[in-house]
Formats: C-alpha cells, sequence, structure tokens
C-alpha cells in the first residue's frame, strides 16, 4: 500500500487520506487549501512567510511519536507536505461545536479583533500546546514570533497563550488524542518506500536516500535542489518565477542525522534548523539567543541549516559563527565526497564552490575546546524577524593570557560572509588585552568595505564592527565563557 500511487502527494487531514496528482510541483500549501478544499480559515497575508496568517500545523512520525510543528503555508510546496498529517484551524472544533482550549482561550482573553490574523495565532499556539501542558509567557511570546497583529497589542493574544493549558481536555486535539494509535497507523500507511515523483509541471523528485539524492542530482544538474523552501518559496509567490525540475532533499531519511563524529557535530542536509539550532544550542549555550532571532518558529520549522549555507547570503546569520568556529562542509557528487572548510565554499556573492551535479550533503561544527571564548552578535532594526545589518561571530584560543588564535567571521561586510584575516592576523600571539584589542581595530578597514543600503550605511557598518570586537573583549576579559548577546538598534 505504501507506493500504490507513486505519482501522486498523499496526506492526511482531519484522519482522512487526501490524494492529490494534478497540480504543479509549485504550488503552494495555501492556495490548495484555498482553492481546492475552500479551507479560508487559513490566510495570505505576505505570500512571504513572515506575517504568520498561512500558518498551519504539519505531524510527522518520529520514531514511534508523533511530532507537530506550525509551518507557513503560503511557501510551503505541496509536495513537501506528503506523507504528513495536516492540521489546520477549521480541524480544531469539535463536532458538536465546541471549540479547542486554544480557541476558547483566544474568545474569553478578547484575543481577536479583526480576526485576520487570528487563525495563524491560534496555530502557532496550538503546536505550543501540544508540546507544553502549562506554557510560560517567555515560552508563548517566542511561540508567536512569526504571527503579527494590527489590533490588539499582542497582550490579549500572549495572555490566552498561557492560560490556555487550564481548560478541560478537548474532546478532539488533546495531547493524548494527538498520539493516539489511528494516527499514527493512518500515517504509517502512506509511508514511501520509493521516491516521490510528479511529471506535472517542471516536474518534481523526492527521493528516499542520499544515495538515489546525489544519483538524481548529477543526471540533473540543472534542477533546482529544494530543502526547506523558506526562501525558495518566494521565487514564487514574489518574484513570479518559473522554476525547473525540483529535487526535494526532505525525505533522504539518511541525511536527517545529527551525531557527533570526529570531534565535530554533523548535520545532515535534511535536518530542520529547528532540530540543528537544538543540537548546537546544548553544546553552545551562548547561541540560544542567535537562535530564537533567526527567523521565527515556523520559518526555523521548515528551513534547513544546510539549506542557509548553500543560499550563500551575504549576511545568512548561521555563517558567522559557523565560519568562526571553523566548520567544514561535506560535498558530494554522485559517489564522490569532499571536504571544504565553509569559508572556501564562498567565492563571491552568490557564486558557491559547487561543482555541477554536487550538493551540500552536512555541515560538521567543531565541538567545544577548553581555553576557547566564543560569541556571536547580531544587530538589527527589530529584535525578531529582522534580517541582521550587520552579524558577527569571535572564536578567540587563549594560552597563557596570549592570543593563541583568533578567527573573527562578519556577515553584513561585505559579498559574503568572511573572515577579518588582517585583523587576525594583528591579534595572534598579543596578550589578552584591552590594548591589543584596540590596536587591531584599525584592521577592520584593510578587511572590508562595507556598502550602504536599506539597512546600514557603510560607515555605520563599519563603526558597529569594530564596537562588536571590543565588546567581545570587555564581555570576556575576565571570565572563560559568557552569554551570547544579540543587540538591536
Amino acid at each position: 500500500m505504501a507506493n500504490a500511487e507513486p505519482g501522486r502527494i498523499r496526506f492526511i487531514l482531519d484522519g482522512e487520506q487526501i490524494s492529490v496528482g494534478d497540480l504543479p510541483p509549485t504550488t503552494t500549501l495555501l492556495e490548495f487549501l484555498r482553492e481546492r478544499l475552500g479551507r479560508i480559515g487559513t490566510k495570505e497575508g505576505c505570500a512571504e512567510g513572515d506575517c504568520g496568517a498561512c500558518t498551519v500545523v504539519l505531524g510527522e512520525l518520529d520514531g514511534d511519536r508523533l511530532v507537530y510543528r506550525a509551518v507557513n503555508s503560503c511557501i510551503r510546496f505541496l509536495p513537501t507536505v506528503d506523507g504528513k498529517e495536516l492540521v489546520t484551524v477549521e480541524s480544531l472544533k469539535a463536532a458538536d461545536g465546541t471549540l479547542h482550549p486554544v480557541q476558547q482561550a483566544m474568545v474569553d482573553c478578547h484575543a481577536s479583533q479583526c480576526g485576520f490574523c487570528t487563525p495563524g495565532f491560534v496555530m502557532s499556539l496550538f503546536a505550543l500546546y501540544l508540546d507544553e501542558p502549562a506554557p510560560g509567557r517567555e515560552s508563548v511570546v517566542r511561540t508567536i514570533a512569526g504571527n503579527l497583529c494590527r489590533c490588539t497589542g499582542y497582550r490579549p493574544i500572549i495572555e490566552a497563550g498561557y492560560r490556555m493549558g487550564a481548560y478541560p481536555e478537548p474532546p478532539i486535539w488533546s495531547r493524548s488524542d494527538a498520539q493516539n494509535s489511528a494516527r499514527r497507523k493512518a500515517l504509517r500507511a502512506i509511508q514511501r518506500k520509493d521516491a516521490l515523483t510528479l511529471a506535472t509541471g517542471p516536474g518534481f523528485h523526492a527521493p528516499v536516500s542520499a544515495d538515489e539524492l546525489a544519483r538524481l542530482v548529477q543526471q540533473n544538474p540543472d534542477a533546482l535542489l529544494l530543502a526547506g523552501g523558506t526562501d525558495v518559496g518566494l521565487w514564487v509567490t514574489k518574484q513570479l518565477r518559473d522554476l525547473p525540475m525540483l529535487i526535494y532533499v526532505g525525505e533522504a531519511a539518511d541525511l536527517k542525522h545529527v551525531r557527533e563524529i570526529g570531534g565535530a557535530l554533523e548535520i545532515g542536509a535534511a535536518v530542520s534548523l529547528t532540530d540543528a539550532f537544538s543540537a548546537i544550542v546544548s553544546r553552545y549555550p551562548m547561541l540560544e539567543e542567535m537562535a530564537d532571532r533567526f527567523g521565527s518558529p515556523p520559518v526555523r520549522n521548515s528551513g534547513t541549516l544546510c539549506g542557509n549555507i548553500a543560499n550563500g547570503s551575504p549576511i545568512g546569520d548561521s555563517m558567522p559563527f559557523l565560519v568562526a568556529l571553523g566548520s567544514n562542509v561535506r560535498l558530494r557528487r554522485g559517489d564522490r565526497r569532499r571536504e571544504l572548510p565553509l569559508e572556501a565554499l564562498y567565492l563571491g556573492y552568490q557564486k558557491k564552490a559547487l561543482e555541477r551535479g554536487e550538493f551540500v550533503e552536512a555541515v560538521q561544527v567543531p565541538l567545544p575546546r577548553p581555553g576557547r571564548l566564543f560569541a556571536s552578535y547580531k544587530v538589527s532594526k527589530r529584535i525578531d524577524q529582522d534580517i541582521s545589518a550587520i552579524c558577527s561571530a569571535f572564536a578567540f584560543d587563549i594560552e597563557d593570557g596570549r592570543i593563541s588564535a583568533a578567527r573573527i567571521a562578519y556577515g553584513g561586510m561585505a559579498a559574503t560572509v568572511r573572515r577579518a584575516t588582517r585583523t587576525e592576523a594583528a591579534l595572534a600571539g598579543k596578550p589578552w588585552t584591552h590594548q591589543s584589542i584596540s590596536a587591531a581595530l584599525p584592521a577592520l578597514s584593510q578587511d572590508y568595505a562595507p556598502i550602504t543600503d536599506m539597512r546600514a550605511s557603510r560607515e555605520y557598518r563599519m563603526q558597529v564592527a569594530r564596537n562588536l570586537l571590543d565588546r567581545f573583549y570587555l564581555e570576556h576579559a575576565g571570565a572563560s565563557a559568557a552569554p551570547c548577546r544579540v543587540a538591536h538598534v
């Protein structure tokens, strides 16, 4: 049964199997819900994954458990929900009209005014409801970081979030109901042993192994490799591009690994940003705030760390700290693999050292070691959901009061995320003192020639770059470790 419909997308909605085979693979989940199923509770606000009005929840099997996470349906391509369970705002109300506790809390707290954004808030909070029985204010605020509202001022929405756990369990979509055997059985019945292949539109392939993925990419070097789609989705919804054949990495089971090997944490290409950051932050707690400021929970639930790396953004908030730590990427073309320092992957703006038919299979992040001081800073106009004006990271090895090695990386200062090699050289071997840092600051002007754009002027960027290096010293001068701070202006 698992491969009875190789050319059709199958997922579970309200206990029923939905099968679709006649739509282009770039059809978004939001389009399908509103135009094919008439589920208009899911709204289009921004069509770029920023406002959260389109939020739905996807459930996936993880061993014997179901994991439910909020995602943006406006930039999520329909074929990527194959084999999953979909929950929309219409799914929550019981047959007799009883509202779900999340919905009832929103009503009782007067947390809706115009109502346009309300379903998206409900779905983000619903995902939290299934995960945390009694969330506190901090958890609620983090959860709704990807949802925007123009009416309420957020206070009643936040109140509804931490009150929702106090209501009686609902007849459907309680925490126990979300894990019932019928749901697991229905999902197991639609799991694939072979790739999903769609012939509609430009074509779509979702291989189930890294070997099959490598073969497809090598045979189709002009195909577009799709990971979370949090960037590629906008090419369709905002730029109206016609895309080539899509090869989706998200179903390659052996690329969903997170493991320690050879003194490094290896993260496969199909690992979401949520899971990747969880693993990284458990080793580098000072990155917790940076991880929280990266996009929003729905974006992190869809996007992947290797996708962010392969994107090659000039800022790309994950790359500065990965480069500063000395991370490597493993590249694959067919059966051949090679490793490359992450910093060597970027040749210029949107130019990468990838051969035709080659892709990023994994990233390897060095584990912490004694004597290393490390921090990363993000400077942006807003705390949440804002692209950095500057993102920086510093990793200094201190031995006997001297800087034995310094790795400094900035995003937003050049066409790629780049190390400050002249500044590093000016610091190497010098005493770990403020005088050494101050003497090296002018070298930043030799490392970078930043531009002026909508986020910051060149003068501002250079001044802040110097200030952040100075700040790194001041925060670490008398300690072996200090929490990462995320600056905003």
